[in-house]
C-alpha cells in the first residue's frame, strides 16, 4: 500500500467558488444561528456523574436520531429513547437533562444581525440537520423565517449533511450555482463537504471566539453600504 494520500476526485458541480461571486450565502442553524451551549451540556454530565459527552451523544449520535434527521420515525419516542439511554448510563433516574440544556440555549445575536445586515444585498438561505420543528422554531420561536429565502431541513427532504446532494438543493432552491455560494457550520466535516461541491466554506467555532462578520468579510461578503 502506497504511504501517499489519496487524492479526492474532483467535484462534478460548477467552478469553485471565489471571493469575486458570492451572491448566496447559507447558514447552519445549530452553532451558527443558535448558540448550543456546550459548556452547559458538559456541565449537566459532570453535575450527574455520566460519562463525557453523554448529554450530547444520547440524543444526536443515535442510529433514532440518523433516522428522525432525514425524516423518519417519531420526534418523541426519540426523545424518551435519549433520556432513558442517558439513565442506563447512570445507572439511576435522573431529571430531564436534554430539557435542561435546550432551555440554556438561546440565538447567537451578532450573527442574526450579520443576517438582517445582508438580506438586501444576497440570498440568504438555511441547511440544517435538524427534526421536523425546526421550521415551527424559525418561525414561532425565533421569528425569523422571513430573513431568509429558503429553509432547508433535513428532516423534511429525506437527506442530511454531508451528502453532496443536499447542498446542491439548497444552493439550486436559491436560484444560484454551488460555486456562488459560502457555507457556514460549526462542524469541519460539513464545511469541507459543501466545498467539495465547489462552494467557499467558512467554519464558525462561537466557543473559539470566531466572529463570522470578519470571517466572511474575508471571502467579500458584506452588507450593501
Amino acid at each position: 500500500m502506497s504511504g501517499r494520500p489519496s487524492r479526492r476526485r474532483p467535484s462534478p458541480f460548477a467552478r469553485r467558488a471565489t471571493s469575486t461571486n458570492l451572491r448566496g450565502i447559507i447558514f447552519d442553524f445549530g452553532g451558527v444561528l443558535w448558540d448550543m451551549r456546550w459548556d452547559v451540556a458538559r456541565a449537566l454530565d459532570q453535575a450527574h456523574g455520566l460519562p463525557r459527552s453523554s448529554v450530547f451523544d444520547t440524543l444526536y449520535r443515535s442510529d433514532t436520531w440518523r433516522d428522525i434527521e432525514r425524516g423518519r420515525g417519531d420526534r418523541q419516542a426519540w426523545l424518551e429513547e435519549a433520556h432513558r439511554t442517558l439513565e442506563e448510563r447512570a445507572g439511576h433516574p435522573l431529571p430531564r437533562l436534554h430539557d435542561e440544556w435546550r432551555r440554556a440555549q438561546g440565538p447567537i445575536e451578532a450573527n442574526l444581525s450579520l443576517v438582517r445586515d445582508l438580506r438586501a444585498s444576497h440570498k440568504l438561505g438555511v441547511l440544517s440537520n435538524a427534526d421536523s420543528s425546526l421550521r415551527d422554531r424559525l418561525e414561532r420561536e425565533m421569528a425569523i423565517h422571513h430573513l431568509f429565502h429558503d429553509i432547508v431541513c433535513s428532516a423534511e427532504v429525506g437527506m442530511a449533511k454531508p451528502e453532496p446532494a443536499v447542498y446542491v438543493m439548497a444552493a439550486e432552491r436559491l436560484g444560484i450555482p454551488p460555486s456562488d455560494c459560502v457555507f457556514v457550520d460549526d462542524l469541519d466535516t460539513n464545511v469541507e463537504a459543501a466545498r467539495q461541491v465547489g462552494m467557499a466554506g467558512v467554519l464558525f467555532r462561537l466557543d473559539k471566539g470566531d466572529d463570522l462578520r470578519v470571517q466572511l468579510a474575508g471571502l467579500g461578503v458584506r452588507p450593501r453600504g
